[in-house]
């Protein structure tokens, strides 16, 4: 989670992206006419897939799309697209989670990073008939004023940096325990007198057996590309392939959870790549969680003279309450060096 670090040292590097091109299902429903649907899937697909053709060998950006909206999924490690609760946060981690949101859902959400950065987000959930759901949402980031220096290091000035998206998704529930969904975004970048512009969608499959209480997903996130790069490079989209499952212990108030991210990026061994969570619900209403990433926590170690630490980076912990209307959620956790993060999601059913 060196992000901000990498941005404020090469705010002139410019921005490519990777696709894997990935249907997540077959049909939505007769009555959204499901010829059009296919094909405006695949329209989309196809022209991400003309932009892969420049995206090689090339660094990630846009890296704030990696950072948990949801409050739930960050008190569970940072990474969780198998809760199946009314929360209309967790679309941002799995789009076919949508089905699960209230219908006429606004959600809102705000998440401190480093001294200076803020993130917030909006969203608002409807539903569409007895299987499919819809929903509009805006993520924000600002990384407030950042000194400006040239090559010998002398301060010439400051300069401001923010990061913005704008997506739909659309969900449906294919059977009864199966439901997907699709998720499509506009990203722009500015960095001082810098600007770009991308393309992503995030696709998302969840399987989800109420009896047995076990949930099992698969995500693609941020396939896309750049459509206008700062200046005449590309870089990539942050890509993050994942699967993962949560299972209640009948009889029990514990729900475990376990994912596997970035399947797509294996600069670590299968064990870094795993992110656990449990979540213990005091009632219907409410719940407290905890969790461990093992890639933050190696991604964030600093040598020191007795060795090296990740200064409790990887851990998380955080709670909610979820009424028939009102829902509230909070973590904490680390995702900066130098800094703690406070995470708050605030929902309602109009």
């Amino acid at each position: 989670m060196r992000y901000i670090s990498e941005r404020r040292c090469k705010i002139t590097k410019i921005f490519q992206f990777t696709i894997h091109n990935s249907q997540i299902f077959r049909t939505f429903a007769s009555e959204f006419n499901i010829i059009r649907m296919k094909r405006a899937l695949w329209t989309v697909v196809w022209m991400l897939s003309v932009l892969h053709v420049a995206a090689q060998e090339s660094r990630t950006v846009y890296n704030f799309l990696r950072l948990p909206i949801s409050s739930h999924v960050a008190a569970l490690g940072g990474e969780n697209t198998t809760i199946d609760d009314d929360d209309a946060s967790l679309v941002y981690h799995n789009p076919a989670l949508i089905n699960n949101v209230s219908d006429r859902t606004l959600g809102l959400n705000m998440m401190t990073y480093m001294q200076g950065s803020v993130t917030a987000s909006a969203s608002y959930v409807r539903a569409a008939g007895e299987r499919a759901s819809w929903g509009v949402a805006g993520q924000f980031m600002n990384y407030g004023t950042i000194k400006e220096a040239n090559a010998y290091g002398e301060q010439t000035g400051d300069f401001q940096a923010k990061d913005i998206s704008i997506s739909g998704t659309f969900g449906y529930a294919l059977t009864d325990k199966i439901s997907g969904g699709i998720t499509a975004k506009v990203v722009t970048s500015y960095i001082g007198q810098y600007n770009s512009l991308a393309m992503g969608i995030d696709l998302g499959l969840n399987y989800f057996d109420a009896e047995r209480q076990w949930s099992v997903s698969a995500v693609a996130r941020n396939l896309g590309g750049q459509l206008k790069a700062y200046e005449d490079d590309f870089e990539s989209m942050p890509l993050d392939l994942q699967v993962g499952v949560s299972k209640r212990l009948i009889g029990s108030p514990l729900r475990l959870s376990a994912s596997l991210v970035r399947l797509n990026d294996w600069q670590y061994g299968v064990g870094k790549h795993l992110v656990v969570g449990a979540d213990i619900l005091l009632s219907e209403q409410f719940y407290v969680a905890v969790g461990y990433n093992a890639l933050r926590a190696t991604e964030m170690k600093i040598s020191e003279s007795d060795g090296e630490s990740a200064h409790g980076a990887g851990l998380s912990i955080g709670a909610g309450m979820s009424l028939q209307r009102l829902k509230l959620h909070v973590a904490y956790a680390k995702y900066h060096v130098s800094a703690s993060s406070l995470l708050v999601n605030f929902s309602y059913a109009l």
